[in-house]
This record gives structure tokens, sequence and C-alpha cells, in this order.
């Protein structure tokens, strides 16, 4: 149980006690009235005056102002009929006092002295009390997971083959270090661990720890930089400080980048305490050798913003992409994270893994927990296949909001919006399976149509890229097919058919006319600091052509998505009234209309 600091309760009881008692002789005074001793005496003649204390240097006591009692004080005067004077003008009660209330007096006049001198020991005690201290700026805030605590191995850590791979080398030098001195080599100094955000990088250090059963020390980027100039460095030092007192062990740093960002990189100036952060870092990195038995993990999502002194040879040796999990490890995932949740048998975790292609381990995990949430809410005994299905749309694409829609004739036009996206990527052979429509809203979309790979991509051909912007614009064609008209709700797929028209353009290589070019170097986000300054490379003949090229492809897509919706308006029409009969069309349901048969739910 932790004790608290007497010192610490001692200084807050006095200065408790101290506030109180000045702010009663204020309130004390505030009432009293100052009169004058002349005035005093008036006053006992005219029988005002009820009661008086007579002290050597003040008179108090109170008296009848027309009618309202009030408090006085009045400075004393030689004066030796003053009894007498009381006793004849039948003043009630009299009487003596040898001073005034000295300790009250001196409170009011040594207090605050007393409370700075009190607060000067309390925290001289606290500089000398150890790490948790009220001035400890400097010592680092890592957090220790004593060696065996780390309970956290491979197993607990689903996919990452790859990342595992490299991280063996580590763990297996952590237990066995002579095994590396025997031949010679050098086990690295630093592991980066980059990726997106929720693929698992801390999870992999942690099991790391787990696997070698060390010590692991483990802070973020934001605790090394402070207010007070120095702090952050002197934080540094005393993490790689405790790293070798506990040699051999793992110090892990989440979001380096926090302190690890280009030296120089802002408009005006850099940041001073950051970068003699990142200074000492670089010296520690350089100062510590690998027999010491410690290792530096650290992780980042910006792996481009790194300061390259950081990231070279010598310091952080060895650099691992965790990637976003594959289907065999979305797969493994999903089976971590689904242990403790009750789940009927119809569950199929592969089937659960196709429909979440491009999700991190993070996403899953909330697929998981937002299916047992669901199933919760309707009073169920265990998540059933449903609840999943219901959950991937909510993390995909927010929750459910049918009160947002309440016009039919707005309705309407919504579905056919989404059956126009669905109908033309039946129709392309090289369009992505479509996998639900439904025109219930959800987040900021009115409608949703979902089209999932069925297998995992990582390249994209011309005619896909092309086939993927005719079905961007099959909303637009069918409201101009249907209503001779347009609307704002094709804004976004319209922004996302023309980002990726002008990549085929500028990056991909894609237009016979521009050629195979990289010209998109002005299109990213620029660094402060780096790239502020940078001019466009572009003559003005070359941008008319790009915008030619990608307007061409714009046109054409266009052109293509309302030619196969004229020759297919039966099937619109019939898909329309499907889904605002039934809001939401799976996948073989869409397959049974493109196909002209009955779901018999509506008439056709």
């Amino acid at each position: 149980m932790k004790q608290k600091n007497p010192w610490f309760i001692f200084f807050w009881i006095s200065l408790f006690v101290i506030i109180f008692m000045l702010m009663n002789s204020a309130r004390q005074k505030n009432e009293e009235v100052e009169i004058k001793y002349s005035q005093f005496k008036q006053e006992i003649k005219n029988g005002n005056i009820a009661n008086v204390t007579v002290a050597p240097d003040i008179i108090k006591g109170e008296f009848n102002d027309n009618g309202t009692v009030k408090k006085f004080k009045t400075t004393p005067m030689d004066d030796p009929n003053l009894v007498k004077d009381m006793e004849e003008n039948n003043v009630k009660t009299f009487s003596g006092s040898q001073g005034g209330k000295l300790f009250t007096s001196l409170l009011i006049s040594w207090g605050p002295l007393i409370i700075f001198m009190l607060f000067f020991i309390w925290m001289m005690r606290g500089m000398a009390g150890g790490g948790k201290q009220a001035m400890a700026f400097s010592k680092s805030k890592a957090k220790l997971a004593g060696a065996g605590n780390t309970k956290i191995t491979f197993k607990d850590v689903a996919g990452c083959d790859e990342a595992k791979e490299e991280l063996q080398e580590i763990i297996e030098f952590l237990k066995d270090p002579a095994k590396f001195k025997k031949l010679g080599g050098k086990i690295p100094k630093g592991v980066l661990l980059f990726g997106s955000p929720g693929t698992g990088k801390t999870l992999l250090a942690k099991a790391v720890a787990g696997e070698a059963g060390v010590p692991f020390f483990s802070s973020s980027g934001s605790e090394f930089v402070e207010m007070f100039v120095g702090v952050g460095a002197s934080r540094v030092r005393d993490l790689f400080d405790q790293g070798r007192k506990n040699a051999p062990c793992l110090l892990f740093v989440d979001e380096i980048d926090a302190v690890g960002r280009h030296r120089f990189a802002g408009i005006g100036g850099g940041h001073d305490e950051r970068e003699q952060t990142l200074n000492q870092l670089l010296v520690e990195m350089d100062g510590f050798d690998t027999k010491e038995g410690v290792i530096l993990i650290a992780a980042t999502n910006r792996p481009d913003v790194l300061d390259p002194a950081l990231t070279r040879p010598g310091r952080f040796d060895r650099q691992i992409i965790v990637p976003n999990p594959t289907l065999k490890d979305r797969e493994a995932i999903l089976g971590v994270h689904s242990k403790n949740i009750k789940m009927e048998n119809t569950v199929n975790l592969g089937i659960v893994a196709k429909r979440t292609p491009g999700f991190s381990g993070a996403d899953l995990a909330n697929v998981v927990n937002e299916a047992a949430l669901l199933a919760a809410r309707l009073n169920q005994e265990a998540a059933n296949m449903k609840n999943f299905e219901d959950a991937i749309d909510r993390v995909l694409a927010g929750p459910a909001r049918k009160s947002m829609i309440s016009g039919k004739e707005e309705l309407k036009r919504i579905a056919y919006h989404e059956s126009g996206h669905a109908i033309v990527a039946k129709k392309l052979p090289k369009a992505d399976p479509v996998h639900k429509v439904s025109i219930i809203p959800r987040g900021q979309a009115l409608g949703l149509t979902w089209q999932i790979p069925e297998d995992d991509k990582h390249l994209t051909s011309k005619e896909e890229a092309l086939d993927r912007i005719t079905v961007l614009f099959g909303g637009r064609a069918a409201e101009q097919v249907v209503f001779d008209e347009m609307t704002t709700g094709a804004s976004n797929d319209i922004s996302q058919a023309t980002k990726l028209a002008t990549h085929m353009v500028t990056t991909f290589g894609m237009s016979d006319k521009v050629g195979p070019i990289s010209l998109d170097k002005g299109s990213e986000e620029i660094f402060l600091g780096k790239d502020i300054s940078r001019d466009s490379h572009l003559s003005e003949k070359m941008s008319e052509l790009i915008d030619s090229e990608i307007k061409k492809i714009i046109d054409d897509c266009l052109k293509k998505a309302k030619d196969i919706l004229k020759k297919n308006r039966k099937t619109l029409d019939a898909m329309v009234s499907y889904l605002l009969e039934k809001e939401t069309l799976s996948a073989e349901e869409v397959d049974l209309i493109i196909e002209g048969k009955s779901l018999g739910t509506a008439a056709v």
C-alpha cells in the first residue's frame, strides 16, 4: 500500500488553517466600523452603547445606530472618567482586556512567509524522495515490465510472419549473447518497426520481450518533449541508464517521429528542445554497445519524416515493415480476438476474413468486439453471422442512420444511384464483385455499394483502373439516364474517380499521349521546411496535355456507364423496386436480379 508523505499532509493542513484564520480575520475587520474617540464618548452619553471591551491599544464593542446594531472600534485615550461615564449611562456590559489577539496579529504579519517556508521544505523533501518526486522532470517516464511479467508471446501475435522472422535474431541474442560473440557478429543496435496504424507494431515489441524473458521498458516519443529546456535530453540519458542497469533488456519507444523528425523542419526555424532530444538520442545510440545486452525498438507510422541520421546503419540498423494482414493472416487474427467471444456454430471466420480486405489488426479486433456488442444489444446467447456482417458495415461506414432520409422521392434517387453502381460493376469484367447494395444511410453516405475483391491485390492493370472509374460514375450515370438531371450525391464518387484518373496519367504512366513519365511530384503533401519552396516543374503545354488526358478518361468512363445502364434499364428499374422494398440486397440477390429472376418480395 502506498504511504502518504507526512510533510505533504502537514503542509496542506497548515495551509488550510492559515488561510481560514486570515479569511476570518479579514471578515471581522470588514464588519467593524472605526469611529473617533469623541464620537464614542458621545454615543455613551446618548445611551447607544450596548457593550464595550477595553484593551490598552484598542476599544471594541457594539452600538445602536438608528435601530441597527453595529460593531465598532476606536483608539483609546488617557481618560480616567471612562468607567464612571459607562456606569452613569447604563452601558450593559463592559470589561477589560490585557491586549489584542497577539496570535492573529502575528499570523497576519508572518502567515505568507510561513506558507512559503512550508512549501519550500515540502519541495526539498520531495526532491530527495526518488523517481516519483515533484521535481523529477528529468527522469524517464518509461514503464517497466520485469522479466517474466511480459506474458505476451508470438503465439498471441497472428500473422506478421516475416516481421517475426526478422525479430527472431533479437530474441536469440537476448537469450544467448555468447552465440553471436563467438562468430564475431554484431546484433543490430536498433530495430525500427513501421507500418499503418493498428497493424501490431507495439504488440510485436512486447512479444519479443515476452519470448526473450527480459525486462521491457516502454515509452512514447511525446514523453521526452516538455516545456522545460533540456528535460527531453535528460530523460533520454536516464532511459538508457535504466536499460544498462537492467541488461539484458528491451527499450521500446512508440511513435518515435514525435522526437525523431527531420531537424530544422519548420517554418522560421526548428524546435530547439525537440532537436536537443534527438541529438541526445543519436549520441546514446552511438555510445552504447549491443554487448551490454540493451536493444532499442522503435515504432512509427511515418518513417518518411524521420531524420536520416536516426535511420542510418549503426543506429536503427534494421527496418521492418509491418503490413496490413493478408487473407490468411486476417483469419488467424480473428481467431485470436474471438477466443473469449461466445459465437454460434454458423459463424465462419474465413468468410469474415474474405469480407474485410485492407483491414488492420485493430480493425479486425473492433469487428469482433462490435459483433459481441450487437449480440448483447439484441439479448442473444451468442454472436451469429449476421452480427459479424453488421459489425463489418459499422466499422467500414459507421452506424446506420435510418431516420436520416424521410422523403420518398429522395429515397428513390438514392436507390437509382446505388443500383447504377451495382449494375455497372456486374457488367464490367475487371470490376470487383458486388457484395452488398444498401440505401440505409451510414456515416456521411446516403447509400452504399460494397465491392470486395476475391483475392488480395497488390497490382492494378489499366483495364481494372478504367473499370473502377466507370463503376464510380455508375451512380451519376443512373441519375442522368433516369431523371435527366444531376444532384450532389455523386460528389465523393467524382473526387475518387478524378484522383485515380490523375494518378493513371501522372504516376502510373497509363496515358499513351503523355507516356511513362512520373509527373506527380507536386501533388503530394508538402513537408514544411523541406518542400515549402518547391515550384511546379511542368510546362504549360504539358499541363494542358495532362488535363486533357484526365478529362478524356473521365468522359469515356461516364459515357460507358451511361451506355450500360441504357441497355439494362429494365434491370435497373427492377433493382430499384427491390431496394425500396428490402433496403439492402445481398450479392446473391443482386445476381438473381441481373439474371432477370424474381425475388418474390416486390413487383418487377
